[in-house]
């Protein structure tokens, strides 16, 4: 994988074959892509199967494309009072990061899941627990993968929609878990994050240091929003149609403390051609002084 060119990828499908999503990230003028590694709405997953990750591996040498990100099953909810829910999720999430190593992806993306019925205390003392039972015995030794905490919209008992609980579950995995974070622009915006206006955004990458800290962000979640900022509704839009707008976009790939980071898309396909639609705006933006 090239090291300085700057990655810009999208959410794509894997229908006929996982090694097909690279295709169709080079199709959409992509270097970078994320994937689900199976329904993300079923708890039942078959294995990767070592040919399909072979291929995978031959196209991104081909084409360079990386880094790929595996987004975890939105069913898993590590935080949960239902003790039947937390042992589905602990397996289901073993499996996440097992397709995702066997693939040779470099981030697993994790939702923590909805603590309502607890304290958030406790919420995050639970998906810490279940997230370390979950990878037990998973030898990670230079294997340069990655468990990306993402930040969530903000609802009400969404562990995730602050920083500060970001920053605090990835504080309590450090020692068993190779893990740092993901941060969803929509996401950031709909929690009441200002990163519109020039003085907002300034102060929420305060934040964003002294909480996360800049170095653990590996991957923005590049999407527009159909809400308005603070009103937790989780409504991805295209690049520069939402309530985000193109100059944040602008400004955020041309912040050089993510540098390092991935931007991938995981904008609506309302039409044949919107993920290549989504990455060109991305590209424009980030060539643009």
């Amino acid at each position: 994988m090239a090291g300085t060119k700057k990655r810009i990828g999208v959410h794509v499908g894997t229908g006929g074959g996982v090694w097909t999503a690279i295709d169709r990230a080079v199709e959409a003028g992509a270097n970078a892509c994320q994937i689900f590694s199976a329904s993300p709405r079923m708890w039942k997953a078959s294995a990767v199967k070592p040919a399909d990750a072979a291929k995978m591996q031959e196209l991104r040498a081909k084409h360079d494309v990386g880094p790929v990100a595996v987004h975890a099953s939105y069913l898993i909810n590590v935080c949960s009072q239902t003790e039947s829910v937390r042992a589905n999720s602990v397996a289901a999430f073993r499996g996440e990061v097992e397709r995702a190593m066997a693939l040779g992806a470099e981030f697993l993306v994790l939702h923590p899941g909805s603590w309502k019925g607890l304290t958030r205390d406790e919420g995050l003392r639970l998906a810490a627990e279940s997230i370390e039972k979950a990878i037990e015995g998973i030898d990670f030794a230079g294997k340069g993968f990655r468990i990306l905490i993402e930040n969530t919209a903000g609802a009400e008992f969404s562990l995730g929609g602050k920083l500060e609980q970001v920053a605090e579950l990835v504080e309590r995995l450090k020692a068993c878990a190779p893990v740092a974070v993901c941060l969803d622009t929509c996401h950031v915006h709909v929690a009441g994050y200002d990163i519109v206006s020039p003085d907002g955004y300034i102060e929420t990458m305060k934040l964003v240091e002294s909480t996360v800290g800049f170095e653990a962000v590996k991957v923005w979640h590049s999407n527009d929003a159909k809400a308005a900022m603070g009103s937790k509704l989780d409504r991805h839009e295209h690049i520069g149609e939402g309530t985000i707008g193109a100059e944040t976009f602008r400004r955020l790939l041309h912040d050089k403390r993510f540098a390092h980071a991935a931007f991938i898309a995981e904008t609506p396909v309302d039409a044949p051609g919107d993920e290549a639609r989504n990455v060109g705006v991305l590209r424009t933006l980030a060539a643009g002084a």
